[in-house]
């Protein structure tokens, strides 16, 4: 059956000589792969439309099988991500994390929404760590490891949360710190702001300001959380942690400021 999906190119992988394996984020069916007949000839109109991050309506012959694209048009070329390099690293993170811990053709349209619309934040805006970390944490809920923040992971005191526990899986209260003595502390507003970031839309959030430190603990948390529960190696962390060097001493913005 021929279907017209939105989708988001999140993987590509070279098929025989001339043509390309790739992998759709879609808003119709979820994470699908399909044939791109001939899209590493560089004349092919099919070239265009399968480069990494590559936002296009494509039309794809959706099959038991493997699916087949016939034809895309490009809708948004996320020319600016794919020109930086830091902003590349960061996507990639995302694309890949998405294509590990995604079931295949398992529709989810709030959180292919998010990830389109993190990836329009970081095309357009020079804030990156914060949207990222958005994004992640709704996708680790989807993958059913999300941790608890909201409430004490052992008692469900939702007051006093000071800790955040790799081994309880989330946050816990003042009376319950002494289960995890390696917990790490966080104030109660920071553990606020993590719980917001993992629920609301991200196009409910305005300009982003968090202190370096701040937004390095919460990075530093959540890359042992998914070691500890994510089950799949990132190799894109890689980049990351090097470029991480890079990072200026205060993200931008004007609205959150922990």
């Amino acid at each position: 059956m021929l279907e017209k999906i939105d989708g988001i190119i999140i993987k590509t992988k070279d098929y025989g000589e001339t043509h390309k394996l790739v992998t759709i984020f879609s808003n119709k069916i979820g994470k699908f792969n399909a044939l791109a007949k001939g899209a590493k000839k560089p004349k092919s109109r099919m070239a265009a439309v399968t480069q990494p991050f590559i936002n296009a309506r494509f039309f794809v012959y959706i099959g038991s099988g493997l699916s087949t694209i016939q034809q895309g048009e490009v809708l948004d070329s996320f020319r600016i991500i794919r020109e930086d390099i830091f902003k590349t690293a960061y996507v990639s993170y995302m694309a890949e994390l998405t294509d590990k811990l995604l079931d295949a053709k398992e529709n989810d349209s709030f959180l292919y929404e998010q990830f389109y619309q993190t990836l329009l934040w970081i095309n357009n805006q020079d804030e990156v760590d914060i949207p990222v970390i958005m994004y992640e944490l709704k996708l680790y809920k989807k993958a059913g490891f999300a941790p608890v923040l909201h409430q004490c992971s052992r008692c469900g005191n939702q007051e006093g949360l000071s800790k955040f526990s790799i081994r309880e899986g989330g946050m816990l209260c003042q009376q319950c710190a002494y289960f995890d003595p390696e917990a790490v502390h966080i104030s109660e507003k920071l553990s606020r702001l993590l719980y917001l970031f993992s629920e609301v839309d991200l196009k409910r959030i305005g300009n982003i300001r968090m202190k370096k430190e701040n937004v390095q603990l919460i990075r530093k948390i959540l890359y042992e959380y998914y070691d500890q529960y994510g089950g799949f190696w990132i190799k894109s962390r890689k980049v990351l942690d090097q470029l991480d060097l890079f990072i200026p001493n205060v993200t931008n913005g004007n609205s959150y400021n922990e």
